[in-house]
Formats: C-alpha cells, structure tokens, sequence
C-alpha cells in the first residue's frame, strides 16, 4: 500500500515505519480495549501513517472524532484522545470526559497524545477544567512530518503562513526546526543549508541551535541529503494566487485534494448498470479517488500541462485495447497462460484510465467557462505587468457581479504583488467596494492581508527587475513537450522555483543572480553544518564507487505552504538529462489560492439585532 513512498531517491518510508512504531507504542501503553477519539484535522494525515486494520490488532475497536457532547457509548476500557496543542479542543476534552464521568456506564481510563507535542498552556487549561487528574497518560505523539510520495512530506499545519504573519507567534517554525531535526536523526546531517526570507532564518538558527544542544551524541549515518533550501513563503506571495495549470494543480483548485484523496461527483463514475437505471439509479455518495505515484498512469500525468493530458489519455486507451486484442493471437496453452497472468494488470490499467478520464472531462467542464478563461487571461495579464497600476475593469466587474470573494480577493492580491502594491486611491476604492458589497463583516479580512503583505501601498517597484532577472515570463513555452518549468502556468515561473534551479547550477549558486536577490524580501542563508570526519570519508569513498554524474540531491523546504504547481516544476527540473541535482519537497501545507486566502480570512459574526436587546 504503501510502496510509493521507497521509490525515490530517499526512502520515505523509514520516516513513516517510524511513526508508525511510536504510535503503537502509544497505544501499548494503554492496557486494554481502546476507543479512539481523533481531533477532525488529524483524522486524514494520520490514515497516510496507520491504517485501521493495524489500529485492530492494537485493541483499537473504536474511533470517533472528537466533538461537544457525550462520548458515543463503548464498552472500552480505554478512552484515547489524540489532538493538536489547542486551547478550544481542551475544553471539548474536558466536556467529553466530565459527562462520560458522571455517566452510569463502566469506568474508563482516560489518554491524552498531543500532536506533535504537549504545551504547558493545554495543561494549564485542563488543569483549569478541573480533568487534568483524571487522565492515567498526558504526552506527545511526536509526528512532524506526513509522507505524501516519494519526494514530498507536508507537516499539514494550515495556520502556520497566518501564525507568523498575523500575531508573529513562531511555534510552528520550531516545530519545522524539530522536524528537520528527526529527517537529519534518519537520513544524516544535511551538509549546506540554503535559504531566504526571515522565517527561514529563524528555522536556520533553532535547527543549529538544537544541533549544538546534542552536543554531539547524534546518531552517525552517512549524510544522503547534500543541501537544504528554506523558502519563506513571503519572498513569493504571486505564484500560489495564480491558477495552477497542470492536470494534479487543477484537481486541488476545482475539487481540493486533502491528504492525497479527492472526492468527486458520482455521475462520471457511474457503472454500467447505473447508467442504464437512469438518475435515480446513481449513487449520491461522492466518489473518494486516491492520488499518489503508486498508480502509474498518475504517476505519468500529474505534472504534466493539463493541455497535454488528453492525449497522454488518448495513448493509453489505444495500448490497453491493444493488450486486450492478444487474446485473439493467443494460441497455444503457454500463450494463453501468458495473457491470463497480464490480465489483472490490463484491468486495473483500465480502470485507472476511466478514473482520469471522468476527472479530465470534469475538469475541463470548468476551464472551457467563460468565467475560468476571463479569470485567467486577467491573471496571466498581471503576471506580464500589464495594466497592474490602475482599477482593472475585469475585477471590479467580479465585484459588481458579486462573484466569489475568494474569486476577488485572489485577484487584487496578485495585481497588488504584480504591482508591489496599490496607490492609495486605488487602495482604497478596492476597499470599499468591498465593503459595500460583500458586507462591513470583512473588513478584518482585508485588514488581515494587508499585515500579510498580500495587500499594500505601493512601494519601490521591484517585480519588473525580478520578472526579467530571473526570467519569470517565457514566451511561446511548449505546454505539450515543455523545456522550461514556466510550464506548470502557461508561461510563468514561479520565484521560489527560480532560486532553487539557479542554487543548483554548479561552481555559481546564487552568485549569478546576486543582483535580483537583493530585491526578494529577507534576508539570505548560507551554512555550512559540521559533519565528523568519519563520515566525510565515508561520503567521498561512496562517491567514488558511483557515476561522476549521479545527481546531487537538494530538500526544498516551504515555510508557509507550497502549490501542486511549483512541485511539479521541481520535479520537471528533476527530470532533466542536463539537471546536476533532484529535488525532494517538504511544507508546512500544500495550498492553493482559496486555500491560503480562507485561512487569513476572519469574517465578523453577525448578532441579530433582537439577540442584542
């Protein structure tokens, strides 16, 4: 099930065996029959950790999220909470165990693992809610980092872009910093440490701190990553408002991909029986598809330009037909063994094609709209500095049509950063259109994004220079046989995408683009960790033994959360014959325009004026 994670270059799946082995030693210490009560936004990362089946053979024999309430009845003689450090879930904790206390049922013991470690504040407050002495074990479940695939592990902390922008509180910089600290405990000292922006200094700084508070008792294995490149998410607020164009970028902006399923209308996966009853013989229930590189035709398709995808389709439809048509040539007894033995992987061959064909004739329902095509040829004029300094006709049409805010606000934050910020008169007729017609209620809202950056004053014009620099527009880009990562949007290149691919040149790094780093926002990093001798030789013994061209191996972290479009650029830069390096990515969150703007979005609650009196 989970074999994707060993086939890259690094083995993820030794991260994942050993969250897998701590989570059962938590529940081995729970004695008994177990009913576990999960906090909503760990229920999905944590089936890419355990599934049920190995929870059952650990007495797990329940599982419930956790919410206000009684508990469901259980005859369990354990009660396992696990959660995130959340002062609100303390108090739904506190209630589930107090009613379930004075109950009539059987007495249970009480557990309680944070995730991905406990705060004195949640003990304070449990303590407060009068049930900290209730629980028998209160400790951490110390998993930091979800494997997603072979090249891609995300922390899935949705709030963490928002934490240090908005209230500047940094706890999930250090819990970045510990998290690079396990991958170092796994895969070795990382030897270079790259990065740019304030928060990957912070990062920089708590991880060379905690190397130096070992004081040397780490564990020695032969280092298999060469360097590491922290990027603040705020050294590129454009690329994750822009439309991502490839075929995986598309499904998570039209649907939303959360933890690697996506749940789709039912109709286009209707069986042949169902199609032949009608309407009223399709199921209502959403159709859940997992998406990972452990399916091939996925695998092939997923970074690709979704232009390019229906004839990759058209391919694979014409080669199954093709194994099928076999049959027939089949004649012989050792022939016909031959194509039996074939066949379970030409069905499921064939079924993966009528997944990806429903989704592609899903998804191109959306981009052939009107409305997608003049939201993007808007966005694509933004990213080319066209018509960023003045009220743009296209968004305020958004307004007066009261289109989605999300829809809006996507807009004008990228024609802000296009423009590295608005004039004062633009600002504010932005502001308050907004205000008229989508309700006062949002005003925090837009007071939110202008402490992220997202909206601004103008200041010194500097994405000109960057755009040309760093050459962010390539004209006339091949979206069927790309040769450039500005692929992934049609045209553009996303600024963290450049810095990795310009730090792995060889003998240059950074030093060629001197100039237009200056302009990018915080400051840079370059370290050099210290690696015991022992293991330098070892390293220069097995370089030795291997091709003077195998590729250098850099981890690309995002500090505030990356977009399906800027991995598979990486991963195209990966794939290249002349790339002297291949990328792993690691984040905070795996977003996308809505995505990132929900969670900076705080709309006032309305009170009824009759509530009031």
């Amino acid at each position: 099930m989970f074999s994707h994670l060993s086939s890259g270059k690094l083995n993820f799946s030794i991260l994942k065996e050993s969250a897998r082995r701590e989570l059962l030693e938590c529940l081995d210490r729970c004695v008994g029959t177990k009913a576990l009560i999960w906090d909503d936004n760990l229920t999905g990362p944590f089936g890419l950790i355990a599934e049920y089946a190995l929870l059952k053979e650990h007495d797990v024999t329940r599982m419930f999220p956790l919410k206000p309430g009684h508990l469901p009845q259980t005859t369990v003689q354990n009660v396992v909470f696990f959660c995130r450090p959340r002062l609100a879930l303390m108090e739904l904790i506190a209630e589930n165990v107090l009613k379930e206390e004075a109950g009539a049922g059987s007495k249970k013991e009480f557990h309680v693992f944070f995730v991905p470690r406990k705060t004195l504040l949640c003990e304070r407050k449990l303590k407060e809610l009068g049930v900290y002495g209730t629980f028998a074990t209160i400790d951490d479940y110390s998993l930091e980092m979800y494997p997603y695939d072979s090249d891609l592990l995300s922390m899935e902390m949705e709030d963490s872009f928002k934490d240090c922008t908005l209230y500047e509180d940094y706890t999930s910089l250090y819990d970045c910093a510990k998290a690079l600290m396990t991958v170092q405990a796994l895969y070795g000292v990382i030897p270079y440490i790259h990065g740019k922006g304030q928060h990957a200094k912070h990062v920089c700084d708590m991880v060379l701190r905690m190397r130096l508070e070992l004081g040397g008792t780490e564990v020695q294995i032969v280092p298999q990553i060469d360097s590491l490149l922290l990027l603040d998410r705020s050294v590129d607020l454009l690329t994750p408002l822009a439309t991502q164009l490839t075929y995986e970028g598309l499904i998570d902006e039209i649907f939303g991909i959360n933890h690697t399923i996506v749940q789709l209308p039912p109709e286009k996966f209707a069986s042949s029986s169902e199609a032949q009853g009608g309407a009223s013989a399709f199921s209502t229930e959403l159709r859940k598809i997992v998406l990972n590189s452990g399916e091939e035709l996925y695998a092939e398709i997923r970074d690709k330009n979704f232009n390019a995808v229906g004839q990759v389709l058209s391919r694979k439809a014409k080669a199954i037909s093709a194994q099928f048509e076999e049959r027939h040539g089949a004649k012989t007894v050792g022939e016909i063994k031959k194509f039996v033995s074939k066949l379970p992987y030409i069905q499921a061959a064939k079924e993966s094609l009528g997944n990806h064909t429903s989704i592609a004739e899903l998804v191109k329902e959306v981009t052939d709209s009107s409305e997608f095509v003049g939201c993007l040829h808007t966005q694509q004029e933004f990213m080319n500095g066209v018509d960023t300094d003045k009220v743009h006709p296209y968004v305020e049409d958004c307004i007066s049509k009261q289109d989605p805010l999300t829809k809006v606000l996507r807009l004008l934050c990228m024609q802000c950063a296009a423009n590295n910020g608005f004039k004062p008169k633009v600002m504010e007729f932005y502001k308050q259109e907004i205000i008229q017609t989508y309700g006062f209620q949002h005003a925090i809202t837009l007071n939110n994004l202008e402490k992220a950056g997202l909206l601004r004053v103008q200041g010194n014009k500097t994405y000109p220079a960057l755009r040309k620099g760093l050459r962010l527009i390539v004209e006339d880009v091949s979206e069927q046989n790309p040769t450039d990562a500005s692929y992934v949007y049609s045209g553009y290149a996303p600024v963290t995408v450049r810095l990795a691919q310009f730090l792995a040149r060889p003998g240059q790094g950074w030093r060629s683009v001197e100039n237009v780093m200056d302009l990018i926002p915080g400051p840079k990093i370059e370290v050099a960790q210290e690696i015991p001798a022992g293991l330098k030789k070892k390293r220069s013994s097995v370089s030795s033994l291997q091709s003077d061209e195998e590729k250098k191996l850099m981890l690309v972290f995002f500090l505030g959360g990356v977009t399906y479009a800027e991995i598979a650029a990486l991963r195209f830069l990966s794939h290249q014959d002349d790339s002297t390096t291949e990328y792993i990515i690691a984040t905070t969150k795996i977003i996308n325009g809505d995505s990132w703007l929900n969670s900076l979005m705080e709309p006032m609650q309305l009170v009824p004026i009759a509530e009031m009196q």
